[in-house]
């Protein structure tokens, strides 16, 4: 075996990336999965991996498309720093100006940039109601501006939102679209479509359907996704006409590898520019200072880890420079960015290695467990670099 290749990866550690997995996978840590590693541009392992489901019954390939969850958190983080790149709205817009439904219940003064960094106050919860559809946003919206109150001031805390940054975030994109459209119309025509994402769709496409791997939760759900064709109590992910900002885009692997080389790129993909250069530069800074995250400091606390800074960048998790569990690793630069879903699915970019992974697996894990799996392959993914 050629131990290195022209595109700056270690085939030998490329190989043993692949082991790992597979032996992950003999141990029923996970199902299956599809992995991407890159560096400048190239593609260096390109695996699918096992099964989308604990009885073994089908294999995943390299054109699956899975279920993103909070990875969608990304695509609507995109969409929103177009926006305001359009003159749609502006990082400190207040949310109430754009919802006014928004208004009160210790709401007023949370901005665009308060979401983005999970920074609003507001409480991190999966659902506004228990036991309500989570498929069609206006619903959600609608919900949270009714029943779900901040329970800090903006800036005081950072915690991971689940579900109301993005769902909010996702409204003001429909509310301030000069054409009128739908969330889904939106990101497929101002990002989809642009980028050459022809298998990634807002809500599981018809066509998508037999490529789908229906997730499997393992009762690692907090909560159940419940959507009005009444598929069962995760039936909201395989809805064909489902809008959720925060957890609903079905992609490939090669997929979220063209959008994340958009990211790596600085904001263009496919021969389109979708952001600029400043916004990219901008993403990548640590927007939340030495505050930690305080969802992930619970889990911490638990398990005896030490406690990091959450470094939020507009949207997107970042590496920083702090040693400790880190989904992106211990080794990926301070810039690192990318996203990650429900004990499934992960992307990074590291702009000083020039390093791009991508991580779709079938078989959610345990939170904990899953930022050790993600930990442990971005570290050896990085010794891959040459």
């Amino acid at each position: 075996m050629n131990a290195s290749v022209s595109h700056g990866l270690n085939a030998e550690r490329l190989h043993h990336l692949k082991s790992v997995i597979e032996d992950d996978i003999k141990k029923d840590l996970y199902f299956g999965g599809a992995v991407i590693v890159a560096r400048h541009g190239e593609i260096g392992l390109y695996h699918a991996f096992g099964h989308a489901d604990s009885r073994k019954t089908r294999p995943v390939q390299k054109d699956s498309v899975f279920s993103l969850f909070s990875v969608t958190k990304s695509f609507t983080n995109v969409l929103v720093l177009r926006a305001i790149e359009m003159g749609q709205f502006a990082f400190h817009t207040k949310i109430k100006d754009v919802v006014s439904e928004f208004a009160g219940k210790g709401r007023d003064d949370i901005t665009v940039l308060h979401l983005l960094t999970h920074s609003s106050g507001m409480p991190p919860i999966y659902t506004p109601n228990e036991g309500m559809y989570i498929d069609v946003l206006e619903d959600m919206v609608m919900t949270i501006c009714e029943r779900v109150s901040a329970e800090h001031r903006p800036n005081e805390v950072v915690a991971y939102s689940a579900l109301v940054s993005h769902a909010m975030l996702g409204y003001m994109l429909v509310k301030t679209d000069p054409k009128g459209r739908r969330y889904r119309d939106i990101a497929n025509e101002d990002l989809l479509l642009p980028l050459g994402l022809k298998d990634t769709s807002v809500g599981r496409r018809r066509d998508l359907k037999e490529r789908h791997l229906v997730p499997e939760f393992r009762g690692n759900s907090p909560t159940q996704h419940l959507g009005h064709s009444n598929f069962g109590p995760n039936g909201a992910f395989e809805e064909e006409d489902a809008e959720m900002p925060w957890v609903g885009i079905v992609s490939t692997a090669l997929d979220m590898y063209r959008f994340a080389e958009m990211l790596r790129r600085g904001g263009e993909g496919n021969g389109v520019r979708i952001l600029s250069p400043t916004s990219v530069k901008l993403a990548r800074r640590n927007w939340t200072g030495d505050k930690p995250n305080e969802v992930f400091k619970k889990l911490c606390i638990e398990r005896g880890w030490p406690i990091i800074p959450a470094y939020i960048g507009l949207g997107f998790p970042l590496r920083g420079d702090t040693v400790g569990v880190n989904l992106y690793g211990s080794m990926t630069s301070p810039g690192t960015m990318g996203g990650y879903g429900a004990g499934t699915t992960i992307w990074w970019t590291d702009p000083e290695l020039d390093l791009t992974f991508i991580g779709l697996m079938t078989g959610v894990m345990n939170a904990d467990a899953n930022y050790l799996r993600w930990r442990r392959l971005s570290d050896i993914a990085v010794s891959a670099a040459t």
